[in-house]
Order: structure tokens, then C-alpha cells, then sequence
């Protein structure tokens, strides 16, 4: 079983090895989980995943391997003969205890009883979800004067979803192998380049020049390393629409790491409000206010949105318009400061340009960063990086 496990795990990209996966037998072996499918991801996840960026990856492996299983009773019946089972049992019980289910008519009988309790209790407490069901129907009827959709009540139960299928925004991967080097090479028209730091680098002219000057005495120049000085202020979508799009972001972010050595990174949702994250998992208790990134960054940055554009109006324009929280002040003054400040800013939009027209939320941004919207493509890559190299 542990082997197809690990199998699916390298399928999904999850760099699990081999030592690895014998730390995982051993920890069954010494039954540090048992029987529990929610412990069994747990363990699992910390022996196989040794970086966070994977855990999404992670999740959807174990999803897809352990799909329709709630936990490990079931298997363990199927592996585990009953017989085998009912020696170790007896092999742990006292002779005394042993007497004592004698007297009660065998282990048959103790069995059957607790099946029957099992049952009962099970029944009991499906009648009291059902009653609890309808009470909360009965006061959705009474606060809306209706039930909900297809005559349910709104207060309806909803089975807790696993650990591993809750979907939350994700972190985008940087280590993503890219499809295409063409990506790298449109942001390269993003560069400037000058010499600084420590003398790294042989100066060839220089030291042939130098050398002559002293009679052919050998005379050694060394100068900075040439680096990419350009500076990036990168801004991207996460969430939602979004989600459609994962994969290509997560090359060009894989890209952008790459080519610029002065990058900063940062995610927000739908639009530019007042605060943005670094981090996914704790976007709610770690952020990060717009305008501290306004006053730490000076106006010689590019600024890079990655984003579908894709909402209601409203969350552009209006304040509270915002999906995940109140926003003091709308969209459109936050994207305003961001132009104001920032001669070199673009749009980049992963949807097909030939939809754009058809969203009035795209139309909107597109005006509000002056137009310069570009497709994620090579060609709208290389348009967006040459008007920021201008």
C-alpha cells in the first residue's frame, strides 16, 4: 500500500525519497498512529514533505490515492483475518477476564452485544442531527418567510470536509520546471545592466593594457561582476478566478525569480486595497500595509500587477466593495497611488486578450494603469517588459 502511496506522491511532483518513506514504516511500525486516516495524513505529510510549497501538492496526492476512504477500520478488516485478530486478543486478556466472558456466553456473544450498542447509538444520534435539521430549517422559515433552494432550509449541516480537500490560496511555487525558456527570454528585455559590489571578474583589456605598460610584467585587473540592476515591485492574484491560471503564473514567477536579483513579491486578492501578504497561509494575522511598501520602495522600481481583472465594478470603485474584508477606501485611489508614484507600471492579465472587452471590471483596470494591460503571452510579455525598459 505504502509503495503505490509513495509512487503517487512522485507523480504529483512531491520530492519524497526513498529514506523518507522508511521513516514512515518505521513510525507504523511503532504505532505511532493506528487506525486513524486524519493522524495517518499527519504523520505522513511531516515524514515525506520537508517544505511547505509542496504541502498543496501534497494534499492532492493523498486526495486523489485515499479518494472515498473516512479511515482505516475498513482496510485493516480487509487485510487482517477475524481469526487472527481474535487470538491476539485473547493472547492480552487475564485468566479471569477470560472466565468472565465465558460467563457471559463467549466472545460471540460479547461481540454481538457490542455491535448492537454500536447500532443503537448510531441511530440514536442520526435521529438527533435530523431533529437539529429541521429545527434549523423551521427558523430559517420563520427569519426569511421561506426555505431555501430546492426547499431545504439554509441551516442545513453540511458534512466537515477533510483535512486534505479544504482548498486555501496557496503560495505560488518558484521551483516549477518551465514548459518554454521563451518566458525568460521576453522578461529579458527588462534589463540594465552596471557594475558594482567586489572585484569578482577578470578585466581582460585592462590587464593586456596594463601589462604592456609595465614591459610585459604580468599586471592582474580585476573589476565588479556586470549584473541585471533593474529593480521589481511584483504584485500577484491569488484566489478565485485565479485558480484557473496557477500553472502559468507559477512559471512566470519561477521566471521573474530567476532574472531579477532585486525582486520583491507580494499577493493580494481581486484588487489593490490597503494591505497585501507575503505569505498564503497567514495572510489574515501577517499583513503587510500598502502604504509601508509605497514609502520603502522609491519611484525607480517597475511595478508588475499579475491579475485576471475579473470582479464586480464595485470592488473597483466603491469602498467595503472588497469580498474578504471593509476597505476604507476604494480600489481606484490605491491604483491611483500606485501610477502616481511609479513612472513604470504594468498589467499583466493571464485571460485571452480577445475577452478583455467583454468585462467591464478589465476595461476599468486596463484604464486605470493607462492602459498598459498586456496578455500573458511571449508577445504581450516582451510589449510589457519594453515599456518598462523605456
Amino acid at each position: 500500500m505504502l509503495i503505490n502511496f509513495f509512487l503517487t506522491l512522485r507523480k504529483y511532483k512531491v520530492p519524497a525519497t526513498l529514506r523518507e518513506l522508511m521513516d514512515l514504516i518505521e513510525a507504523l511500525r511503532q504505532r505511532l498512529v493506528y487506525a486513524n486516516i486524519d493522524d495517518f495524513y499527519l504523520l505522513s505529510r511531516a515524514c515525506l514533505c520537508k517544505d511547505e510549497k509542496h504541502y498543496d501538492k501534497f494534499d492532492r496526492a493523498f486526495s486523489a490515492y485515499f479518494k472515498g476512504l473516512e479511515d482505516l477500520h475498513g482496510m485493516l478488516e480487509s487485510l487482517i483475518p477475524d481469526e487472527w485478530l481474535r487470538r491476539e486478543f485473547e493472547k492480552s486478556l487475564t485468566p479471569e477476564e477470560l472466565e468472565q466472558i465465558d460467563s457471559l456466553g463467549g466472545l460471540e456473544k460479547l461481540i454481538e452485544a457490542f455491535k448492537e450498542a454500536k447500532e443503537a447509538a448510531e441511530k440514536a444520534e442520526a435521529e438527533k442531527a435530523k431533529e437539529g435539521q429541521q429545527g434549523e430549517e423551521g427558523e430559517d422559515e420563520n427569519q426569511d418567510g421561506k426555505k431555501g433552494p430546492g426547499g431545504r432550509g439554509k441551516g442545513k449541516k453540511k458534512k466537515a470536509r477533510k483535512v486534505w480537500d479544504e482548498r486555501q490560496y496557496k503560495n505560488l511555487d518558484d521551483s516549477v520546471e518551465l514548459g518554454t525558456r521563451n518566458i525568460k527570454m521576453a522578461l529579458r528585455r527588462l534589463r540594465k545592466f552596471a557594475r558594482t559590489g567586489k572585484d569578482e571578474e577578470l578585466d581582460m583589456p585592462d590587464t593586456i593594457r596594463s601589462t604592456a605598460h609595465n614591459g610585459g610584467m604580468l599586471d592582474i585587473k580585476m573589476r565588479p561582476e556586470r549584473k541585471n540592476t533593474v529593480k521589481v515591485l511584483l504584485f500577484l492574484d491569488i484566489g478565485g478566478s485565479m485558480d484557473a491560471h496557477v500553472k502559468v503564473c507559477e512559471e512566470l514567477f519561477s521566471a521573474t525569480r530567476t532574472e531579477f536579483k532585486h525582486l520583491e513579491s507580494y499577493y493580494f486578492h481581486n484588487f489593490i486595497y490597503e494591505s497585501v501578504w507575503k505569505d498564503n497561509r497567514r495572510r489574515m494575522s501577517e499583513r503587510i500595509a500598502t502604504y509601508e511598501i509605497l514609502n520603502k520602495y522609491a519611484g525607480d522600481y517597475k511595478v508588475v500587477f499579475v491579475g485576471d481583472a475579473t470582479m464586480a465594478p464595485y470592488e473597483i470603485t466603491h469602498a467595503g466593495g472588497s469580498v474578504e474584508h471593509w476597505n476604507e477606501e476604494p480600489g481606484t485611489e490605491w491604483i491611483g497611488r500606485f501610477t502616481s508614484l511609479y513612472d513604470k507600471l504594468v498589467w499583466i492579465n493571464p485571460t485571452p486578450q480577445e475577452t478583455w472587452e467583454y468585462s467591464s471590471s478589465v476595461g476599468m483596470t486596463q484604464e486605470l494603469v493607462n492602459g498598459q494591460m498586456f496578455p500573458l503571452t511571449i508577445r504581450g510579455l516582451e510589449e510589457g517588459m519594453g515599456h518598462l525598459s523605456k
